[in-house]
């Protein structure tokens, strides 16, 4: 009888321990995000150069800038009214919209590669497994508290930022754009900030302070 149940024991101790390992299902997935980060190392460093190069009077290089921010010269308007579109001024070198379109997708890069890093790093932390980080001079300050919740919250507001700088790109870029576009666009940041605030009092609500707790 006691073979019985201690074989029993062991058999049902197995399905727990295979769902609580099925959580290693998601390490493939982290490591294809940090190959997604490596992507986004060398989209960088190529728009930084193609940059360098158009500094230093670079034709292509310029081109390709143009082209990958979208920037657009200013309209010739002409015709029998004189409000038709009928050229561009020519782009004879870097100026200054170019170049903040060119360093704000930079930052841009910048800032969606420090939101894989939280969801590598803290993902992997709260859903996998401990990275035993514990005393290492370089462990990130966020990770001490780091839950589903939190990154939760973290990852809306790094979500906004990204939003800020795409918002801010259109807007430099305004000539290029409809009204329609840019109402939109400007909707659609305030939806993601109003989401974030949602996420961030809901988060509050279900956790409050300690010291609110006491009280």
């Amino acid at each position: 009888m006691t073979q019985v149940t201690d074989d029993r024991a062991v058999r049902l101790a197995f399905l727990p321990r295979l769902i609580f390992g099925a959580r290693w299902l998601q390490l493939p997935l982290y490591l294809g995000l940090i190959l997604a980060q490596a992507v986004y190392v060398y989209q960088f460093w190529l728009e930084l150069l193609h940059l360098v190069e158009a500094a230093f009077g670079n034709n292509e290089a310029l081109i390709t800038l143009v082209k990958s921010t979208g920037y657009q010269a200013a309209a010739i308007l002409g015709g029998v009214d004189g409000k038709t579109v009928i050229g561009y001024e020519p782009i004879s070198g870097l100026n200054e919209t170019i170049i903040m379109l060119v360093v704000l997708a930079l930052i841009d890069v910048v800032m969606i590669s420090n939101l894989l890093i939280m969801v590598i790093v803290g993902g992997y932390e709260t859903f996998v497994s401990r990275l035993h980080l514990k005393g290492h001079p370089d462990q990130p300050e966020w990770l001490d508290q780091v839950n589903a919740s939190v990154l939760k919250v973290k990852l809306a507001t790094a979500i906004i930022g990204i939003s800020s700088i795409h918002l801010l790109k259109t807007f430099i870029n305004a000539a290029n754009y409809t009204d329609k576009v840019l109402m939109w666009q400007t909707i659609i940041h305030i939806a993601f900030l109003l989401s974030a605030m949602a996420i961030a009092v809901a988060d509050r609500i279900m956790h409050p302070p300690a010291g609110g707790a006491a009280h």
